[in-house]
């Protein structure tokens, strides 16, 4: 009987974890960086990944409103986190709350849920009710010039459904523009470079600043950034809109929501899940 019993609370237990999440009201993608070593100036590396709270706070967050979630990278492997994300201080010093979250990414990025950008593409976004680019540096790595990235984003520009980015999730909106792979490296050349026809011209949006990352930089040991991702957004053509340093900041233009830095990762959940829910109205 007490066997029994324990079977029977161990069925309530998982029924009432999978009813947290269940999805009925749509499938969000979220798109990261297949890679974890940040080319710097003068030849030198930095380990890197997507930011912890960065993608697993409002991952949490919207599989708790009712969304599913579709995570794709380049090359349909496992995005991994950067290691110095994982720390209590980017979850409010509370370090179950922090366990919780990895445990919530863990699952999402298991073996064989990870898709590719080709598998995606071809199979078309229109059942994907937005998009989301988390931070931390990877998105540096290898979605600004990749010119997949540009034609996903393209089509849900084109449908106007929410597109969500946060930190240095937003430079991979460079790529939804002609020729993104010339702009990038005019970037890191120093050299002038104009965006050309980049859909997100003259919208308002926000991305990790240059104070946010000249203090970043204090921690390379004297190494730099190829360049900084404030000034290529402005430089393309986007209308920056800044907190202080390690504020909150969403800044919301049509269709596209934006955060500055790790710290935004609440409030950017909220109002991507807004949007999501005023689309289906």
């Amino acid at each position: 009987m007490k066997k029994l019993l324990q079977g029977l609370l161990a069925v309530i237990a998982l029924a009432t974890s999978v009813t947290t999440y269940a999805a009925s009201k749509g499938n969000v993608l979220v798109l990261l960086s297949s890679e974890t070593a940040l080319p710097l100036q003068e030849g030198k590396s930095y380990a890197s990944g997507f930011y912890l709270n960065e993608f697993g706070v409002p991952a949490d967050a919207l599989l708790k409103a009712g969304y599913s979630l579709t995570i794709v990278t380049p090359k349909g492997n496992k995005p991994l986190p950067d290691e110095h994300s994982i720390d209590p201080m980017y979850f409010a010093n509370n370090p179950q709350e922090m366990q919780r979250i990895k445990s919530v990414v863990d699952t999402l990025t298991a073996e064989g849920n990870v898709k590719s950008l080709k598998q995606v593409l071809a199979q078309g976004t229109e059942s994907y009710a937005g998009i989301f680019i988390p931070g931390g540096h990877a998105p540096l790595i290898d979605l600004p010039g990749n010119a997949d990235v540009g034609a996903l984003l393209r089509q849900f520009h084109r449908s106007g459904k929410p597109t969500a980015a946060i930190c240095h999730g937003p430079i991979a909106l460079l790529a939804a523009q002609e020729q993104p792979q010339t702009f990038e490296q005019g970037l890191i050349a120093g050299a002038p470079a104009a965006a050309k026809n980049w859909i997100y011209a003259g919208y308002k949006m926000t991305i990790f600043s240059d104070a946010e990352e000249q203090a970043f930089e204090t921690s390379l040991k004297g190494a730099k950034l190829r360049y900084y991702p404030a000034q290529a957004m402005a430089q393309a053509g986007g209308k920056m809109a800044f907190a202080n340093a390690w504020q909150a900041n969403v800044v919301t233009d049509r269709e596209l929501i934006t955060g500055q830095n790790p710290f935004s990762d609440h409030a950017l959940a909220k109002t991507l899940i807004a949007a999501l829910d005023s689309k289906k109205r």
